[in-house]
């Protein structure tokens, strides 16, 4: 079989490729050159990228065979994601890889607008020994506003306490007392406007959050105020920075993002009390190789068919280990569940019992969910897509727990009622050393059969002659019987199941003719799920 092709669109390092494994198929291409990206796209099924390549919704139209896209660092400006998740393709990125870097850039930006080193710098390269005209001014004793006290603005805090600075902070989804065990006083925002000498910003780019440093904001603040922003462009309004800078409302500024990259032409950069840089806060040789080899073994989970509970467009946390192979057995059940049912409840349940159930198993429920769904959806159905196609069919899905079996160690079950009524239910366990799939109850029949390759069940009389008819049936179209299990029902209607373990898929007119074998001895139906 052909490997999976993942696609780089952008320089990573090397330690990314060799994160990926020998079990793929490497490709690279210009991201930022539209045309290269979207001729290579269609035969990729994973693409990473850094922030010059745009994931928007054509591009992820046109990677038909796409199953996740990996941005190596923080930001997702460059990636719809939402385009991504009514797709089904994965999106994962590297949210801590760059966090050090981008805090010690900040930092670093701090002192060179409060010392003017680059304007210095400058001057003296060009023969002007101005020491007078660029006094500037120290950090301690100062306050320091940060906007966004979350893992950057956090480290910047530790950092900055350090040159005795007073640590105010403006976040309302930090708790109070995160902020105090950080050292920082939790203020109101005009009151952090009010109050700083220095202000930093650390916030995602959103609705809420562009243009929040804007018009108001500036004429807030105290005259000797310097801002610094190096988490994303358009937070801090541009040109009323530019405006604010111009009639001496603040005393400086710097700028490591902008509204629209790359920025090479702005009229900022016509200010001497303003500092720039080309978004280099991740710009380190760790933070790059942190971030690709993290977004690089995320897309090996994802290729692999593996759950990644960290991509941004999964509806889970963090899944234990101990989880992994019984995220296999909900999705095989799931699939069985539908494959039996010949149709979707209203509502899904899936229940766990017995020792799994002791850890966080919600992944179960999406994992048994995708498992129903992938049987009736054209087009594939993934755990980002899942959730979305669920709500547009009008099932709901609930996971719960359940009381411990007196034969197996724990159990897995995915049961729901049908429209018309019909109850349908498919429970599975894992056994030995290799964890092998059992399915254990169908329907309310007691079985053990394999959870593997095709299976036929069989609702039949129980009566001699059943099982030789269903089995020269399927033995004279060349379909081998490779394990066989009856089970009968609980009920005096005489009804048993019996359960065939197949050597390969039968055919519809197999199926037809073991049906009226079946018929034949009065028997009532035929259900096969490969």
């Amino acid at each position: 079989m052909d490997k999976p092709v993942v696609l780089i669109a952008e320089e990573l390092s090397p330690a990314t490729v060799d994160a990926l494994g020998p079990d793929f198929e490497i490709r690279h291409c210009a991201g930022a050159d539209r045309g290269a990206l979207l001729d290579a796209l269609p035969a990729a099924d994973a693409v990473l990228v850094r922030s010059a390549t745009r994931m928007d919704a054509e591009a992820i139209a046109t990677g038909t065979r796409l199953k996740v896209i990996g941005r190596a660092g923080v930001g997702l400006d460059n990636v719809d994601v939402p385009a991504a998740s009514r797709a089904g393709v994965m999106v994962v990125n590297a949210p801590t890889s760059n966090i050090v870097s981008a805090a010690e850039h900040t930092v670093g930006l701090l002192l060179a607008v409060a010392r003017n080193i680059p304007q210095a710098d400058a001057a003296l390269r060009e023969g002007r020994w101005q020491r007078s005209r660029f006094t500037g001014v120290e950090l301690a004793d100062k306050t320091l506003g940060i906007v966004g006290l979350g893992r950057i603005g956090s480290l910047v805090a530790r950092r900055m306490a350090a040159f005795g600075m007073t640590l105010l902070a403006y976040d309302p989804y930090v708790p109070a007392g995160y902020a105090e065990r950080t050292g920082v006083r939790a203020v109101a925002l005009d009151t952090l406007l009010d109050e700083a000498d220095f202000l930093t910003v650390h916030l995602p780019r959103t609705p809420e959050t562009t243009g929040l440093i804007g018009f108001d904001a500036l004429h807030r603040v105290k005259p000797d105020v310097r801002i610094v922003n190096a988490s994303r462009g358009g937070i801090v309004d541009e040109a009323e920075l530019y405006a604010a800078l111009k009639e001496g409302r603040i005393a400086g500024a710097a700028m490591d993002v902008f509204a629209t990259e790359p920025c090479t032409s702005s009229p900022l950069y016509e200010l001497d009390n303003v500092v720039v840089t080309p978004h280099l806060g991740a710009g380190t040789a760790e933070a790059q190789e942190r971030a690709g080899v993290s977004v690089a073994r995320s897309v090996r989970e994802a290729l692999s068919g593996r759950f990644v509970p960290e991509a941004v467009n999964v509806r889970m946390g963090e899944v234990d280990a101990a989880l992994d192979p019984w995220l296999t057995l909900a999705e095989r059940l799931g699939r069985l569940f539908t494959a039996t049912a010949g149709g979707l409840p209203g509502q899904l349940r899936v229940t766990v019992s017995g020792e799994i159930a002791r850890h966080d198993v919600a992944a179960l429920e999406l994992a048994g969910l995708k498992g129903v769904l992938g049987q009736v959806v054209e087009g594939g159905v993934s755990y980002v897509n899942a959730p979305l196609i669920a709500q547009e069919r009008g099932l709901g899905t609930e996971v719960r727990s359940g009381p411990d079996s007196p034969v197996h160690r724990s159990l897995v079950r995915v049961d729901g009622t049908l429209p018309s009524g019909e109850p349908v239910s498919v429970t599975g366990t894992l056994t030995g050393l290799h964890s092998g799939a059992r399915l254990v109850e169908i329907c309310g029949y007691e079985v053990d059969v394999a959870l593997d390759g095709d299976l036929a069940f069989f609702l039949a009389p129980d009566r001699p002659g059943v099982i030789g008819a269903v089995s020269e049936a399927l033995g004279q179209a060349g379909v081998p019987v490779e394990s066989l299990r009856i089970a009968r029902g609980a009920g005096a209607d005489g009804t048993a199941l019996v359960a065939l373990g197949l050597g390969g898929p039968a055919a519809q007119a197999v199926l037809d003719d073991a049906s009226a074998a079946i018929e034949a001895t009065r028997g009532w139906s035929l259900e096969q799920t490969g």
